[in-house]
């Protein structure tokens, strides 16, 4: 609005004459209208010096409370340490979410954005964005080393008269029927009652001459063998070439489908630090298979390593 004729100057009292300006002074509107223009100049700077001094986004991994070697709530898995591996390379802390590993884990997780990150999966599933494998592990046969049991093939004839242990849903058991055992076969269950069983019931069962030989999954075989009194062996099943599923997988961690950054992020990280995975998949155990790790886009691995690959 124009001011009224007479009217005082903008903070000058009605009836007081008009001051000198001092020498190099601006008007009052002009320094308001330069202190705002400097101030959404420095707004992003500043903006961006408090990012650099607040906390950086968790990791958040969804993962099972209690399925050693690969996860539990305490921490304990060879998987909680790779996060937080991967948490100390981002410069950040690992946040879980707590679901059990059994049929729609990826579905109910990551998918729906739980979590951000799933540690284990096969290079190539097809149900999240996969990073390049950082290991790769098989099947193998489980057996007593002062026993009778000694088992290097499909074909050794101990097999024929051996109590062969073998979880049910797994390519193992398609292996042992077109080679005519399955009625050699005691059968585990896939989905376990937690109360009464665990992972590494197979392979206690051995060392407890339960079972003759198991054929299990070789990180679980691998941690559990070597928590027996009992010494076992651990030997890798050779390839069956008339399976139409794989016996040996390589490993990955998964990302939603989208989050192509994220993957790429992960890669780096486990291409720096590809020696101390390994250190860490040495200390539980893990039997890996020699080899170039590789993302291999154009693979679809399926088979049953967990019920968290199935949707």
């Amino acid at each position: 609005m124009t001011r009224a004729p007479g009217a005082a100057p903008v903070g000058q009292r009605a009836g007081a004459a008009p001051g000198p300006r001092a020498e190099g002074s601006l008007p009052r509107r002009r320094r308001l209208v330069l202190g705002v223009v400097l101030l959404i100049v420095a707004a992003p700077l500043l903006a961006a010096q408090a990012g650099d001094d607040s906390p950086a986004r968790p990791l958040r991994v969804c993962a099972d409370p209690d399925n050693l070697p690969f996860s539990n709530e305490r921490g304990e898995g060879f998987e909680n340490k790779l996060a937080e591996l991967v948490a100390r390379e981002l410069g950040t802390a690992v946040a879980y979410t707590w679901w059990p590993d059994r049929r729609g884990f990826i579905g109910n997780t990551l998918r729906v954005g739980r979590c951000d990150v799933v540690m284990g999966v096969p290079n190539g599933y097809e149900l999240v964005r996969w990073t390049r494998p950082y290991y790769r592990s098989t099947y193998v046969f489980v057996s007593a080393r002062e026993g009778e049991f000694h088992v290097r093939s499909w074909d050794d004839p101990v097999l024929g008269r051996a109590r062969i242990g073998v979880v049910a849903g797994t390519p193992p058991g398609d292996a042992l029927v077109r080679k005519g055992l399955i009625r050699n076969v005691v059968s585990y269950r896939l989905t376990i009652d937690l109360t009464a069983e665990h992972p590494g019931q197979i392979v206690e069962d051995v060392a407890a001459g339960r079972i003759d030989v198991a054929i299990v999954w070789g990180p679980i075989a691998g941690y559990f063998a070597q928590k027996q009194r009992v010494p076992l062996d651990v030997v890798p099943v050779p390839a069956l070439p008339e399976l139409p599923v794989p016996l040996t997988y390589e490993i990955s961690m998964g990302v939603r489908r989208p989050d192509v950054e994220r993957q790429r992020t992960l890669d780096e990280i486990l291409d720096r630090q590809q020696a101390e995975v390994s250190k860490i998949l040495l200390a539980y155990g893990v039997p890996t298979v020699a080899g170039p790790l590789v993302r291999k886009p154009e693979e679809i691995k399926r088979g049953v390593v967990g019920e968290r690959y199935q949707q």
